[in-house]
Order: C-alpha cells, then sequence, then structure tokens
C-alpha cells in the first residue's frame, strides 16, 4: 500500500463530504412524521452536495486524470477512479430520488427508506474516498512542484465568485482542527474571511441553516 500523502485541499474537501453524508443520516433518523418542510429542507442542502461532489469529480476526470496519465501512472488505477466515480455518481442519484419521494410522502416509513438509501451512498463514497486518498494522493504529492500540476491547479481554482463563496462557506462549516490548519497555512485569512463570510452568504443563508437550525 502506497504511503499516506499530508493533508491536502482534496481531503479536506472529503472531509466536507463525510460530514455532511453523515449530517443527512442523522438528520433522516431524526425527522418527524409528517415534517414536508423538514423533508424539503433535507432535500435542498443534499442538492448542494451534490452539486459540490460532482464538481469535484468532474474536475477530477477531465483535469487531474490526463495530467496523471501524462506521467505515466498506472492506467488500470485511473480507470478504477473513473469508474469508481460512476458507481458514486449512481449512489448519490438514488439518495437525490429517495429524498423526492420523501417530500413526496413525508412518513416515518420514507425517511427510514431514504436513510437506507444514504447508508448504502455513504459506503459507495467512503470507499472511493479512501482508495483516492491511499493510492492518487502520494502521486500528487511528489508532483507538486512540477508545472504539469501548476497548470491544474490553476484550472481547478478558476470558479465564479458566488460559486467560490459557497465552496469556502461549505468546507469551513464545522471544518476540524487538522483541515483548518491547513486552510489557514495555505489559503491567505482575508481571502477565505471574504469567500466564505461575504460571498458564501447564499451557502450559509440556504444549506447552513438546514444543519444548524
Amino acid at each position: 500500500m502506497a504511503p499516506t500523502a499530508p493533508m491536502s485541499m482534496n481531503r479536506v474537501i472529503h472531509a466536507a463530504v463525510r460530514r455532511d453524508l453523515a449530517r443527512l443520516d442523522t438528520a433522516l433518523g431524526d425527522l418527524r412524521d409528517g415534517d414536508a418542510g423538514r423533508a424539503r429542507d433535507l432535500e435542498r442542502a443534499y442538492a448542494f452536495l451534490r452539486a459540490e461532489l460532482t464538481r469535484h469529480h468532474e474536475h477530477e476526470d477531465d483535469l487531474v486524470w490526463p495530467m496523471l496519465a501524462d506521467f505515466d501512472v498506472d492506467p488500470a488505477l485511473l480507470a478504477a477512479m473513473e469508474s469508481e466515480h460512476h458507481a458514486m455518481a449512481d449512489a448519490l442519484r438514488e439518495v437525490a430520488e429517495a429524498l423526492a419521494r420523501l417530500v413526496e410522502s413525508p412518513t416515518a416509513a420514507s425517511a427510514r427508506e431514504a436513510r437506507r438509501v444514504v447508508g448504502a451512498a455513504r459506503e459507495v463514497v467512503d470507499q472511493h474516498l479512501h482508495h483516492e486518498e491511499q493510492t492518487i494522493e502520494p502521486v500528487i504529492h511528489d508532483l507538486l512542484d512540477t508545472p504539469e500540476w501548476k497548470s491544474v491547479e490553476k484550472r481547478l481554482r478558476k470558479a465564479p465568485p458566488t460559486v467560490a463563496g459557497d465552496f469556502f462557506a461549505w468546507i469551513q462549516d464545522g471544518i476540524e482542527d487538522r483541515e483548518r490548519s491547513y486552510l489557514r497555512d495555505t489559503v491567505p485569512g482575508p481571502v477565505t474571511f471574504v469567500l466564505g463570510r461575504v460571498l458564501g452568504r447564499g451557502y450559509r443563508r440556504e444549506v447552513a441553516s438546514v444543519w444548524h437550525g
């Protein structure tokens, strides 16, 4: 097994994904029978998570894997990463469908079924995230100073201001100490403040409010 790579922005994102899926699981377990408003809120918060994770994986498929292929990274490993992305997309779609059914029929039975689907999706997601952290991240870590990676990283950072703002608000919402320390060491404080607190107001209003009341 390859050695574990140091903390990275990729791992910060992975932590946010795991955190929100856990939040969704807990919230479904606490959902009161007939609470249609709460069901709609959970569907909205999940839609944000799904969009962020989908964007993250599309960037890997379009930018990161081709760059790694140019460095002769095992094609079978890259094919496995792409295949796992497809499996995750299917699992995420199934969660969205289960939440849509919950909104239509906000019963305790529908909430239990949605929670079961979320549990299955968490297994698929975590398997991929762990696989990527163990096998891909050490390779990328060794390429951090190359022009090829710097070019990819520059493209990964491109986003409209509101998208970047919501992203930074999201990853900082409940962030753990290790990820917070990494963010402080790699992104200037004024940047994270402006993006997360000023431009991330949409996230805090529409999504964070679902988790924190």
